[in-house]
């Protein structure tokens, strides 16, 4: 350490302003520099009272060098206040370094010197130290210290420690702050109030409201947002009717409140009222409702709407609008989300980039997907994730497999549960058993992860698909959790793939047990009878349905033409075009019977002639979608249709075909995984 007297001799060779410009100029400086410049300001005390010098070169010291070395250079600076330093110290460190931790590091440090901080540097630590698992140790410390420097009464300094108090989870002590603040201001009667919601005491933030003499627009918002957190929507719209200084936050709270309860109508009329006092946040919380409700293609016309009035779309904004176009396979809309995003330079986010990863893999487009993954700038494991069950939904097995390798060789990402579900879903998909094993039987000795009743069910799926029906029932037998629906519902896949009427007549009975209120499982059950023609069973299988008021999904195709979504229900005749599109149904059929098309009416489960059979499946929503799609689109284009069902074996086998006759690309995504038709064949390999 140089001392005052081994550079008494020393005298400034350079002027203040120029020190100050090598320190904020230099990318790096070497120790030698840095030595310098110390010299410099020991020998000097014109430069060390400089009002920029001293605290620029304390910035750019402390990070260079260790604590130790900081707190002795501290210790030694002549003519200075430490208290002085240390809190400059600790202040500028939180400006340069956002990392909380840090700024705590310096705080221990020079709480070992015996230095106190001052108020400013206390109300900083308050802030910052807010979000890091050791808050409350810090909040005691900062307590203890505030009450030695007489500071009990500065309302600031006690309002910041009750909130960091609450954060903490100890309301009491954020209690007793709040009691010895002398005279309260509406501030800390807020975040009082905000502690004991956060914390369910409901009423007594009701009356420390209601016995406010003023109340800020924070007061009411605080507890609309508690009363809809505790989905009491009565009581925050009686406080919300009340408020008399209603802004934005206010109406946003409550139309939140709304959506999330499903009570879309109430806030679609809370929300036509704010007229164009709304804002990003009023939009995104109305989009992100419909979606919830599964209503995209309102979810999209509301974003149309945002444009109109001129509102500027956020992040949270599009990545909502993503998931909308993932769910409807709206490529189109999609691709022009993807370009408003990069035109408009909005921050590509592990959020927003893995929305768009998921939304161009559920429209099918692998490759498009595989770009936007690699064009990110930073990738979690939520990405990969989703690049390894987009590829093996699409029936890119290997490739999946070989994206999980690139994992492995990662220091920073680790393989999840999420990612091996994506893996052997991947695994099952494509029938690559041996390697699904593998993986399974690793995931707990290589890999750290458990395996849990989803990964058994995938399990269950690949085996049961590849005809090991032995394999999977004893596993069943020595898996360590109990079955549940989802590894039930494979084996009842595995058992119609495999055509085991009496074991999916077992098994889907086990599930009605499981959940009698899923028609799926009747509807099955209704089925395995009538393929053996028992159609007394069948009549009463259905006869249950309607006594306990369960009711069949219908069959449900949708298309995205113009930018605009086109849905076909069975035999629908809702379209306005839909003449036109059973005629050309009827000349597509003619031409596939050319091609050796035999209608396969296994899929349909009615005591009806084969002729009405024949028609009943003709008809089927993905067959009109499909017909739909050739007639409005150019040669060439690709077809992408989403469906809510399975696939049939006859619409699957019409598919193959009609690809061939028309040259065209067909993509039809189903509940299971996606299948790509192209020149007769599809990417499934008929292993669905």
């Amino acid at each position: 350490m140089i001392t005052n007297a081994s550079v008494g001799h020393l005298r400034p060779a350079v002027s203040p302003d120029h020190l100050l410009h090598r320190l904020r100029s230099s990318p790096s400086l070497s120790p030698k520099h840095f030595l310098q410049i110390q010299a410099q300001l020991f020998a000097n005390p014109t430069l060390r009272s400089h009002h920029r010098l001293l605290p620029a070169f304390l910035s750019r010291f402390a990070p260079s060098h260790a604590l130790s070395r900081t707190s002795l250079l501290l210790r030694h600076f002549p003519g200075c206040d430490p208290s002085s330093l240390w809190s400059h110290l600790v202040r500028s460190s939180a400006h340069s370094d956002p990392d909380a931790r840090s700024v705590l590091l310096l705080y221990r440090a020079m709480a070992r010197e015996g230095v106190l901080p001052d108020r400013a540097t206390f109300v900083l630590l308050l802030r910052f130290c807010a979000a890091i698992p050791e808050a409350f140790d810090v909040a005691r410390a900062v307590h203890c210290q505030s009450l030695i420097l007489g500071l009990a009464s500065d309302r600031i300094l006690m309002t910041g420690l009750l909130i960091l108090y609450s954060k903490c989870g100890c309301l009491r002590s954020a209690e007793q702050v709040f009691a010895g603040i002398p005279e309260r201001d509406v501030i800390a009667c807020n975040a009082m109030i905000a502690a004991l919601s956060c914390h369910g005491r409901v009423e007594d933030a009701r009356r420390l409201f209601e016995q406010m003499p003023t109340r800020s627009s924070a007061s009411w918002n605080s507890m609309i947002t508690c009363y809809c957190k505790l989905n009491d929507l009565d009581s925050a719209r009686e406080i919300f009717d009340r408020n008399p200084i209603k802004d934005v936050v206010s109406w946003n709270a409550m139309i939140d409140g709304y959506c999330k309860m499903g009570q879309l109508a109430r806030a679609r009329e809370l929300f036509d009222r704010l007229g164009l006092a709304k804002n990003s946040v009023t939009w995104n919380t109305m989009i992100s409702g419909y979606l919830h409700r599964r209503e995209f293609g309102t979810a999209v016309s509301m974003f149309r709407s945002m444009q109109m009035e001129n509102v500027r779309p956020t992040e949270v904004t599009m990545a909502s609008l993503l998931s909308a176009c993932a769910h409807l396979g709206a490529l189109n809309m999609g691709r022009w989300i993807h370009a408003y995003i990069r035109n408009h330079q909005l921050k590509m986010d592990v959020v927003l980039g893995n929305a768009l990863i998921d939304m161009y893999f559920k429209c099918g487009s692998v490759e498009t997907a595989l770009e936007a993954f690699r064009g990110m700038p930073t990738r979690n494991i939520f990405c990969w994730n989703s690049v390894i069950a987009g590829l093996g939904m699409n029936g890119y097995g290997d490739r999946a497999v070989a994206v999980f390798h690139e994992i492995e060789k990662m220091e920073r990402i680790k393989p999840d549960g999420v990612t091996f579900v994506g893996l052997l879903s991947a695994c099952s998909h494509s029938g690559l058993v041996t390697q699904g094993k593998k993986y399974f039987s690793q995931m707990l000795d290589l890999y750290g992860v458990e395996p849990k009743i989803e990964h058994y069910g995938c399990m269950v799926d690949l085996l049961g698909r590849a005809g090991f029906l032995e394999e999977v029932l004893h596993l069943l037998e020595t898996m360590p959790v109990r079955p549940n629906a989802i590894v039930w519902g494979s084996l009842l896949r595995a058992c119609h793939i495999h055509k085991d009427s009496e074991v999916s007549e077992k098994v889907t009975q086990r599930l009605m047990e499981l959940d009698p209120n899923d028609g799926a499982n009747y509807v099955f059950l209704s089925n395995i009878y009538a393929s053996s023609n028992r159609w007394d069973d069948v009549e009463r299988c259905r006869s249950m349905m309607l006594r306990s008021g369960v009711r069949k999904v219908p069959g449900c195709s949708s298309i995205e033409v113009n930018n605009m979504i086109h849905e076909f229900l069975v035999g629908d005749e809702s379209h306005p075009q839909y003449e036109e599109i059973y005629a050309f149904m009827v000349g597509i059929e003619k031409e596939l019977r050319k091609l050796g098309y035999r209608p396969s009416t296994d899929c349909v489960h009615h005591d009806i002639e084969d002729e009405e059979k024949e028609s009943a499946v003709m008809y089927h929503s993905e067959k009109i979608a499909i017909a739909f799609g050739i007639m409005s689109t150019r040669e060439k284009e690709p077809i992408r249709v989403v469906k809510n069902l399975r696939i049939c074996s006859d619409c699957h086998g019409a598919a193959k075909l009609i690809a061939k006759l028309f040259d065209r690309v067909i993509i039809v995504r189903d509940r299971n995984r996606f299948h790509h038709f192209k020149n007769g064949t599809c990417s499934c390999n008929d292993y669905w």
